[in-house]
């Protein structure tokens, strides 16, 4: 760590609030591009955790913050409401599908609300428990954590109503490889969860990631999510989507469950609605979220700055065309991906819909074995080379690619040859591995 920036944030930030992939000092950023404080640039393909849909400094945005700013700095909208809010929860009311009375909640972050769904669903449901999947992540709050199946959160007990059980990975499938991965999956829940650790009369809701994306950018098979949603209509619980990650345009859909055209009971946004600033929402059935009054409530939520600049976030994603780019650009993406995977023997599997995509490393295609080191120092290499990727997975071996949705071809075509040389490089062992090592990312 040689930069005195760096040495000064060691010294200043507690570790609690890191994650770190390499020794990057950021300065400025602009569209696709961060620019470091030695001025060298580099192509993100991480949109800092997914939360650059539409790019950096987008100067509309930087507009509506400014104007709504000086119109009205702040205000508690617990106590003292104003209009902004209210037109940000009509416009997610109407994105949302279903035809039920619905309201919003909003916070600050995917944790705070994933943290309302983990205290308000058993509430409305009079059901004490929830089950989600193995290696989900949906926050860092006790609520939300405890709803997190993810093995970097194993050191926290968290609360006991919930019940995780084996997300669908094709990859690798959790009952051995078959052809019937979805039946295997429900038959599993039905047959031993609800019979044994989680009946279903004392289960509120099943919350699920449509694409799993901590936990390895999974996308499960095509039948899974109608399953699911036909599981939790069967038995009376909610369905919950945690589009944190990959809503708003980045699966080429503005939600994931949209593919399969179902219709949550619950849906959980936050990262990209802001388009930087801080804000989360959850649009859920309306007797869920009026179960009390004032049991989930922070003094910044609906921050009126935040909310008026997700409201042009939302129109700048429609009249931008950023659903259908990251549609068409991500099929090229997966395609210059394959591409590389024929000539890379370390790359196990790529897989992804639209803009979220994974490449999976293994140290052979046989035993599958996860190359946690090797995805390490490809991301530490590519970093060297211009380029962000952060690594993500229950094994550490899996690259995220979450570019901000403005990403050209040509910045596609530049990203798959950067990969291209940081895996050359780690063959020919040209990667100070002892650097790598000390970046321990997740």
């Amino acid at each position: 760590m040689s930069h005195p920036f760096l040495a000064a944030e060691d010294q200043l930030i507690a570790n609690a609030l890191k994650i770190r992939f390499y020794p990057i000092a950021v300065q400025s950023a602009k569209g696709t591009r961060i620019t470091d404080q030695d001025g060298k640039s580099y192509l993100d393909l991480t949109a800092g955790w997914a939360v650059a849909g539409i790019g950096y400094g987008h100067p509309r945005i930087s507009s509506k913050i400014k104007i709504s700013y000086e119109r009205l700095s702040f205000t508690s909208q617990l106590s003292a409401p104003e209009p902004t809010m209210l037109s940000l929860a009509q416009e997610l009311v109407n994105m949302t599908p279903g035809s039920f009375p619905k309201k919003v909640w909003f916070g600050h972050s995917g944790s705070d609300a994933n943290d309302c769904v983990a205290k308000l669903v058993p509430l409305a449901k009079k059901r004490a428990r929830m089950i989600s999947f193995m290696g989900s992540y949906h926050g860092q709050t006790m609520g939300s954590l405890s709803l997190s199946g993810h093995p970097a959160q194993t050191r926290f007990i968290g609360s006991g109503n919930v019940v995780k059980i084996p997300y669908p990975n094709p990859y690798r499938p959790p009952f051995g490889e078959t052809p019937r991965l979805t039946e295997q999956i429900l038959q599993y829940v039905e047959q031993e969860v609800f019979r044994t650790i989680c009946p279903p009369e004392d289960t509120a809701g099943i919350i699920v990631e449509g694409i799993q994306s901590d936990g390895g950018l999974i996308v499960p098979p095509d039948d899974f999510l109608p399953g699911l949603q036909e599981l939790c209509r069967r038995y009376d619980m909610e369905l919950i989507f945690d589009e944190v990650k990959v809503g708003l345009g980045r699966t080429g859909k503005w939600f994931s469950f949209d593919h399969e055209n179902l219709v949550p009971d619950v849906v959980v946004l936050g990262k990209s609605l802001g388009a930087g600033l801080p804000i989360s929402a959850v649009v859920a059935k309306q007797e869920i979220l009026d179960v009390g009054t004032g049991i989930h409530m922070f003094t910044a939520s609906g921050n009126p700055v935040s909310c008026s600049a997700a409201l042009e976030n939302i129109r700048i994603i429609q009249e931008e065309g950023l659903i259908e780019r990251a549609r068409v650009n991500g099929e090229y993406f997966l395609k210059r991906l394959k591409e590389l995977q024929a000539k890379v023997e370390w790359i196990g599997d790529v897989r992804g819909r639209g803009l979220a995509i994974g490449v999976e490393l293994v140290e052979d295609r046989v035993t599958k074995a996860p190359a946690a080191e090797k995805t390490a120092a490809v991301c530490y290499r590519c970093f060297e080379l211009g380029l962000l990727v952060f690594y993500v997975g229950i094994h550490s071996n899996v690259i995220e690619i979450t570019p901000p949705l403005v990403i050209s071809r040509e910045e596609i075509d530049l990203a798959v040859e950067v990969l291209d040389q940081a895996f050359s490089d780690l063959a020919e062992k040209k990667i100070n591995m002892d650097a790598v090592r000390q970046y321990a990312g997740w």
